[in-house]
């Protein structure tokens, strides 16, 4: 009974809550609908202006124990059940607006239908970085990396006017922190220069070489390993992914719903065991350095490494970009930025037919070299 009496009142304070959030993101002057206004701590009404603070809480962000998640017993990451919807497309799953029938997938630009969307429980997201860049500045990003693809088609120039491609996406993240403890054996290789004897035009003349003495070594290294981050998503290409990286996660705030009204969130693809396997390919060049630092000498061979993992914990971070996603002859494109930094990646198409003009302008211009050579020999 006293535990029923609990749970009710958890339910209660949950329920007052959501009506709370509820009544702060409508705005008091026209009723409208509040969104997160990037660069601040603010909610914006687009027609009146008006704006409510986000209050953020005073906490600390914890891990989560790892080994308890996956065993699902006491002290594991809390979990919620969210609303999907899945491209049929490129698979990508992502929330969706309750108000709207239909939709664009933000990854491929086909459309999403509303009815397909279905619910499933996830690890939540505890944490997040807030966007930092509005979408005014993130379309004229994508307007001056355009401008300077010398190769790409003339009628691509159009997209630089279609602000509606660009969707606001929190993407989800692991982060991973870890004691590693490695066995290793390896070769040491000190070098010396040994000195020798030649005969050049009869005369005898000494020179040096270098050369390696190399014998075995072995060892054990510790390596402690704190938010080493893996992306938790497959629906865009990882060179892209990388290349948008750094995030400055020093900055991470709690979650709060009021940050992503506005914004979308996809969910993630990768689960958190299969995120370890990846953190622990992120954490293998760190540990092969402190393996070479170990065995020292000039040189360093390593011939096998065993690595065990203690007090692995991790946190479901969202982190925001801007994507814009379009179709140039039945081929998709993508277009990334990294909403804290500005940093920007994308895909292009090239034109066959200025390659084409500037490889038979090339040979043009090594015909006459040629030609003025010949005249003048």
């Amino acid at each position: 009974m006293e535990e029923q009496t609990e749970n009710k009142v958890e339910d209660d304070k949950k329920k007052q809550k959501a009506e709370s959030n509820q009544h702060e993101i409508k705005c008091a002057g026209c009723s409208a609908d509040l969104q997160f206004k990037p660069g601040t701590t603010n909610l914006h009404c687009q027609y009146c202006g008006a704006e409510n603070e986000i209050e953020i809480e005073d906490i600390e962000i914890t891990e989560n124990d790892y080994l308890s998640t996956l065993k699902k017993t006491g002290g594991g990451a809390p979990t919620q059940e969210v609303t999907i919807v899945e491209c049929n497309g490129c698979s990508a799953e992502t929330t969706f607006d309750p108000k709207v029938s239909s939709d664009q997938c933000p990854y491929c630009g086909a459309p999403i239908v509303i009815r397909d969307a279905h619910s499933e429980t996830l690890i939540r997201a505890e944490s997040l970085l807030p966007f930092g860049i509005d979408k005014n500045d993130a379309f004229d990003t994508f307007k001056t990396w355009l401008n300077k693809l010398w190769w790409a088609p003339n009628d691509l120039k159009k997209y630089a006017t279609q602000k509606e491609l660009f969707v606001g996406m929190y993407m989800p993240y692991w982060t991973y922190d870890a004691d590693t403890y490695t066995d290793y054996t390896g070769r040491r290789g000190d070098n010396y220069t040994e000195t020798y004897t030649v005969n050049v035009n009869g005369q005898s003349q000494t020179r040096t070489r270098t050369k390696t003495n190399w014998r075995s070594a072995s060892g054990n290294v510790h390596v402690n390993f704190d938010d080493t981050l893996v992306r938790a998503s497959d629906s865009l290409p990882i060179k892209l992914i990388h290349k948008i990286e750094p995030f400055d996660l020093e900055n991470l705030v709690p979650f709060n719903d009021k940050f992503i009204t506005g914004f979308r969130t996809e969910k993630y693809q990768i689960g958190l065991e299969d995120g370890f396997e990846m953190a622990k390919g992120k954490m293998k060049p760190r540990i092969e350095s402190a393996i070479r630092r170990d065995i020292g000498g000039d040189q360093q061979r390593i011939n096998s490494m065993n690595s065990t993992y203690d007090n692995i914990t991790f946190k479901h971070v969202l982190l925001p970009v801007w994507i814009s996603s379009y179709m140039y002859e039945q081929k998709t494109y993508r277009f990334i930025i990294n909403a804290r930094t500005g940093k920007v990646q994308g895909e292009r198409p090239y034109s066959k037919i200025k390659i084409a003009l500037a490889i038979i302008g090339g040979l043009a211009i090594i015909g006459t070299i040629v030609g003025l050579v010949m005249a003048y020999n």
